[in-house]
């Protein structure tokens, strides 16, 4: 019989670091195997061999938290726009926890079942309403076992609040998770307030994901650290950003740029950016430290790279080229051996190659949010009037 693992809680009470994993949706769209504009997760029934092997991959580069790919598996979601998909919810997040579960036990891996915002609560559904979507994704990881929870991709804390409660009542480890910088969540309630409501209704470990880059992600998890030990409660903090520079967002973040989502590679951070992200999350006392969007698994290589001396080992694909770059030793190229050094690497100051483009974007700065009669979904598909509707909109803007 395989040892039993430690759970989520007991190594972060030990102060141990756990890594996550890295962005599903982005890297399988790139791959070919996810829709951009739903990111909705059926390619774990319809291609499991390319999620198995996204997973494996990030198992190999350091993490040691399997997240199933269920992101926007509700079934309001599922069936949003038109979208028209042969599995239902259901069928979608047990192939999720049965392709993470089967990665995990080929290693020290945890599987966390996630849960993501709904179109039901922009369309201003109750309480009632949103929470039945969260405890029917629940039903599938209970039954799984997954090892712990997380609510993540939340732009209001209302909402989040009400899939933590839900969450809470497996009585499985909780990590919640927002989509928001340090100007707060969609409706301004600060970064500090939206912890404290977190960690009140039942969240153990709080922090933030997706939308912003890590240096933004950090600063607001510092934020929420802040207003949870100036309330007096106690929780652990974890934090998964984007793999984009994001220096010009606003509390919309990246889906605001008008690079979204087709044109985000010039922005995307180099291996030792997440060195340096790795180490701003150690020391901002985050223990949890993954990604969202854009991490492929060299980047979160590179996060288990720079924390090894604090976990005690390299990652197993630190194997092929060795860690801070000294693979080059062996190139052909004198110039090239030259950069084989940590040094280098970290005080270069890259080129993008791109004369004719600016180095910021103005965001496409719409303004809606839940209540706006623009942001109600719908199950049909948009149709061709609505689409002219918002392109005349986007010429003004």
């Amino acid at each position: 019989m395989a040892p039993t693992k430690k759970g989520i809680l007991e190594r972060l009470n030990a102060g141990e670091i756990v890594i996550g994993d890295g962005g599903f949706v982005f890297a399988l769209e790139k791959r070919g195997y996810v829709k951009a504009g739903p990111w909705t997760p059926e390619a774990t029934k319809e291609y499991p061999e390319a999620v198995r092997q996204l997973h494996r991959e990030f198992l190999r580069a350091g993490a040691n938290v399997m997240q199933t790919f269920t992101f926007y598996a509700s079934d309001d979601k599922l069936e949003n726009r038109g979208n028209k998909l042969t599995y239902t919810g259901a069928q979608i997040n047990e192939a999720a926890c049965d392709l993470a579960r089967e990665v995990a036990n080929e290693g020290d891996a945890l599987v966390a079942g996630g849960v993501s915002q709904t179109p039901s609560y922009l369309s201003c559904k109750s309480e009632k309403d949103v929470k039945a979507i969260f405890k029917k994704q629940l039903d599938v990881f209970v039954k799984n076992n997954v090892d712990f929870l997380i609510a993540e991709y939340f732009e209001h804390v209302e909402e989040a609040v009400w899939a933590v409660e839900v969450l809470k009542e497996t009585g499985k480890p909780v990590a919640a998770t927002l989509c928001i910088g340090p100007q707060g969540d969609m409706h301004g309630v600060s970064p500090q307030e939206c912890a404290v409501k977190l960690v009140k209704a039942g969240a153990q470990i709080v922090g933030i994901n997706c939308h912003f880059d890590p240096e933004t992600c950090v600063k607001t998890v510092k934020m929420m650290k802040e207003g949870v030990e100036k309330a007096g409660l106690k929780a652990h903090y974890m934090v998964q950003p984007l793999a984009f520079h994001t220096p010009d967002c606003n509390c919309q973040g990246f889906i605001d740029l008008p690079e979204f989502p087709f044109g985000l590679e010039p922005r995307i951070l180099t291996r030792w950016d997440m060195h340096k992200y790795a180490r701003e999350a150690y020391n901002a006392g985050i223990r949890y430290i993954g990604g969202c969007c854009g991490f492929e698994p060299y980047h979160i290589r590179a996060v288990a790279e720079e924390l090894a001396t604090e976990r005690g080992f390299f990652p197993a694909a630190t194997e092929k080229h060795g860690p801070w770059g000294s693979g080059l030793e062996m190139h052909t190229k004198p110039w090239v051996r030259a950069r084989a050094r940590r040094d280098y690497w970290e005080n270069l100051k890259p080129s993008s190659g791109r004369p004719f483009c600016t180095s910021l974007s103005v965001p496409d700065s719409w303004g809606v949010t839940k209540g706006h009669a623009e942001l109600m979904q719908q199950k049909e598909a948009t149709s061709k009037d609505q689409l002219k509707q918002l392109f005349d909109r986007s010429k003004t803007h």
